[in-house]
């Protein structure tokens, strides 16, 4: 093999091992705030990621309501409905996917911002 295209193949491998561990898992129970202009609110999201796709629940003012999602390297978005509106969130995930932050589409009705942290995991008892 000529030693320019096994390197290129060695900086390929890296590359992409670098990016499948920026790539955290988002999955647990994360605390929000959100900003709707003057008015806002604090739910609580459950996440559970299986590769690209994310499914869990929203509890908040608007009550309980399951969500779907994506996420894909650092860019995260879920959509759930409340109340007979559909609910848009986007945002991105820092690098050790304890942190978000985003925009929030209330069905039209109210839009703002959304900034999130992963609550610690509870360890078992002995």
């Amino acid at each position: 093999m000529r030693p320019v295209k096994k390197l290129s193949l060695n900086l390929a491998a890296v590359l992409l091992l670098s990016l499948a561990a920026y790539a955290a898992n988002i999955s647990g129970t994360w605390n929000a705030k959100v900003d709707l202009g003057g008015q806002g609110g604090a739910p609580t999201f459950v996440l559970k990621q299986d590769g690209e796709k994310l499914t869990g629940t929203y509890s908040g003012a608007l009550g309980d309501a399951p969500l779907t999602g994506t996420v894909k390297g650092d860019k995260i978005t879920f959509n759930f409905d409340a109340q007979g509106a559909a609910v848009h969130y986007e945002g991105t995930v820092n690098a050790d996917g304890t942190e978000m932050k985003g925009t929030c589409d209330y069905g039209g009705q109210a839009s703002g911002t959304f900034t999130a942290k992963k609550a610690a995991e509870k360890k078992p008892e002995k």
